[in-house]
This record gives C-alpha cells, structure tokens and sequence, in this order.
C-alpha cells in the first residue's frame, strides 16, 4: 500500500465514523446514511472553468493552500425518514429544515476535526463552511462545495441543479483542501440526470413549489426566496433553516442514481 493510499483510507475512516456517532457525541435528531467521498487533484483544470460555470471570484485550490495537492469531497445523505417527511405541502418539513441545519453544522465540526488530525500527522489542511460562503446579492458561491464534488467525480448535476450522486441528491456536501497527496477519483463520463441522458422525467421541475425551475431555466432569487420564507416558518428552530428541497424529494434521483438503475420509476 502506497503513502496516498493509507492517508485516503484514514480520511474514509474518519469521515464515515464521525458522521455514524456524530447523534451520539451532539444532541442532534437528524439521521444520515453512510457518506460518499471522492478526490481530485488540486491542480485540476476543471478548477479554472468553475470561474465561467460558477462565478469568476470562485476560488482555486491554491489560493487557500499554495501547497495544494488534493481536494477531498464527501457527500452526506439524509435518512429517508427525512427525506418522506418533505415531499407533501409547500412549505418545507421540519424534519428537513432541521437536517439541512444539523448536516451544516456537522459538516463544519468534521472538517474541524479532520483539519486537527491531519495535522497531527504532519499534513495541512484548510477548510471552508458548509453554507452562506457566497455572495448575498449575487447568491453565488465563491467555493461551491457541490461543484467541487462534480470535480472530485461524485457525480453529475441533475436538472435541478443539485448534484446527483449514488446514493442520490437528498443531503449536503463538504469538502476541504490538503497538501497530502491522494490519487483522483475518475469522473463518470455519462449523466446521472434522467432528463439530461435520455430526455424523460422533469419530475423536479413539476416539484418545484414557487415557479424557479423550468426545463430550460433556473431563477436562482425565486428559488432563495421560498428559502427564507421556510427559515421564518421555522423560526421555533435555533439556526438558519433556509431550506426547501421540494424539488429534491420523490423524484427518480432522490435516493441514488437513477442512470445505474435497469427499471426507470417515474
């Protein structure tokens, strides 16, 4: 086993047990399913064309760490008692806007951690939160964790703009940069997203509660807007619960990848 090697498998190590005991060590009622973690090098050209996908303020690797040699990025999925819980009304669960919260913060107290045992084993690491890193007016992040992940090979972007992994687009996605060196996980050179392999589905545009997502298009400030309207609904709940996920639950691609799957369930 090469010195990458062993270094990946402690990162996996870390990532997958801290998430498994997290509700044990934190007082916290959300569920997650085991995470899904991928690498890429931080030398990526793909790096660069996120400045044209993204926004050109959208960091490199290297301007947060010069000695950059690898992005890690994980994905944690939501229990699918939280996932049901989101799919009747338009307003928002409690259950998800808790678990948008709770994945936030658990995102940022594993990348603390993850950061303070890399060190100690001589590596360096630095670390960005999960959310609300972005541009208010512009509602753009200048390190979107779900485009880094696309980079890292986790998946591929569905048509309602989240990332469609294997175990699905339900959960939130964290990500951090070390200058150890792990070899790059190879990105899938076909869609995830129904509509984008085959041209069938849309079911998240008909999900879409307040007319941000069509076929075609994307309005970024209608879809924030049906967010903070949530976060106010939810104001009995301490923390910043601007969340939806309507256009996420009881679609083809809510619980894994519906390109991977033989009997297609529309």
């Amino acid at each position: 086993m090469c010195y990458g090697d062993k270094l990946k498998n402690k990162i996996e190590k870390i990532i997958k047990q801290y998430v498994a005991n997290y509700s044990e060590i934190k007082n916290v009622q959300t569920k997650w399913e085991e995470p899904l973690i991928a690498y890429a090098d931080a030398n990526d050209e793909m790096f660069y064309k996120l400045k044209d996908v993204v926004s050109s303020s959208h960091a490199l690797p290297k301007d947060s760490l010069e000695e950059a040699q690898t992005v890690v990025a994980y994905f944690i999925p939501f229990h699918e008692s939280i996932i049901k819980s989101n799919i009747g009304g338009r307003e928002c669960s409690k259950e998800w806007a808790r678990a948008y919260l709770e994945t936030n913060q658990i995102i940022s107290d594993l990348n603390t951690y993850i950061k303070d045992e890399l060190e100690k084993l001589g590596y360096k690491a630095v670390i960005t939160p999960a959310t609300h890193n972005f541009d208010e007016k512009k509602l753009i992040s200048d390190w979107s964790h779900r485009h880094v992940a696309y980079v890292a090979g986790l998946g591929t972007f569905g048509l309602n703009n989240m990332l469609i992994t294997e175990k699905g687009c339900c959960g939130r996605f964290g990500s951090f940069i070390t200058d150890g060196k792990i070899e790059p996980t190879k990105r899938i050179d076909k869609e995830n997203c129904l509509y984008k392999h085959k041209n069938i589905c849309k079911k998240c545009v008909e999900k879409c509660v307040n007319d941000a997502l069509k076929a075609d298009s994307f309005d970024r400030f209608k879809c924030y807007e049906m967010c903070l309207f949530n976060d106010k609904l939810h104001s009995d709940i301490e923390g910043f619960t601007d969340a939806c996920g309507k256009c996420l639950v009881d679609v083809p691609c809510s619980h894994g990848n519906p390109g991977n799957t033989k009997k297609i369930l529309l």
